[in-house]
């Protein structure tokens, strides 16, 4: 069963002549008549009984005719749904990205994503690397925003920038009269670190173990907001973005950067290479890219 026979059908009932439904349909009218009468044998049924001048639908006619419409109806709304997502009039988007980054990036380019597509609906998961990278093989989400390492030939990954630690302190600490400090400076201090499953405290963790300094973790938390309250309560120190640096202004940590090796986090976009990212998906990986590489005027 051909979509140009369903037309053919649809229209030969509608006119109730073969000569006005072959030029309605711009084609010959034995062309018509052999299509509709193939579609009769495939289905088993006479679906208009023939006269001189006049093609009259059956009860088998009547009854396919409803389905046809509405398959019709259904393949024309799909037509125009795909143009529209086409020019992004409409259309849907889902993407995954480090709660450790959401809150500090989302929001400009998530403004800008709208005012230029305000007719696709964005959608944002907030999770850990790993679920997230599950979300991404799973096509649930159309790309995500983490952080290196991705060990996984099967996605694409494109660098966007590099972002330093910096070093939280509470106000007040002891390490704030130094000059200068290093990752040595850190033992036996309490450190306040992401929990468990959170690729920036492993990060945070796995940096102290490469430099061999092991401090004493006292606190974890699942919120960065929290473990840099937690800082300014004097409960330790921590190692936190600096796009998370909070303003002067507002209760917030001392800021240090550490002597070289700094620790840093690598963050990247990634998508399964067998599934690029779509029309819309594709606009906002732009403006992700035009906001946080580096060079890039609008960074």
């Amino acid at each position: 069963m051909e979509m140009h026979q369903l037309r053919y059908m649809v229209a030969l009932a509608r006119t109730g002549n073969f000569s006005r439904a072959a030029e309605q349909c711009n084609v010959a009218q034995p062309s018509l008549s052999q299509q509709i009468q193939k579609l009769e044998d495939e289905l088993g049924e006479r679906l208009f009984d023939r006269m001189k001048r006049q093609a009259r639908l059956t009860a088998h006619g009547h009854a396919f005719l409803r389905r046809a419409v509405r398959i019709l109806e259904e393949v024309d709304a799909a037509r125009r749904e795909a143009s529209d997502a086409l020019d992004l009039k409409h259309g849907a988007v889902a993407i995954g990205v480090l709660p450790t980054i959401a809150p500090y990036v989302l929001p400009g380019i998530v403004a800008k994503f709208s005012t230029q597509f305000a007719g696709v609906e964005l959608t944002v998961h907030e999770d850990t690397t790993a679920q997230l990278l599950k979300l991404v093989h799973a096509y649930e989400i159309d790309f995500a925003l983490v952080a290196e390492p991705i060990n996984d030939d099967r996605l694409f990954v494109t660098e966007l920038f590099t972002e330093e630690l910096l070093l939280a302190l509470p106000p007040k600490h002891r390490l704030n009269r130094r000059r200068t400090l290093a990752v040595a400076d850190l033992r036996d201090e309490k450190l306040i670190v992401m929990k468990a499953g959170h690729c920036l405290g492993d990060q945070v963790l796995g940096f102290c173990e490469r430099q061999e300094v092991k401090p004493q973790i006292s606190f974890r938390s699942a919120q960065l907001e929290t473990v840099q309250e937690m800082v300014c309560a004097g409960l330790g120190i921590s190692l936190v973005p600096a796009m998370a640096r909070r303003a002067k202004s507002r209760r917030a940590p001392d800021y240090r950067s550490l002597k070289a090796p700094r620790p840093e986090r690598k963050v990247v976009l990634v998508w399964p290479r067998q599934r690029p990212p779509g029309r819309a998906a594709a606009e906002l990986v732009k403006l992700f890219t035009a906001a946080l590489r580096p060079g890039n005027a609008a960074s």
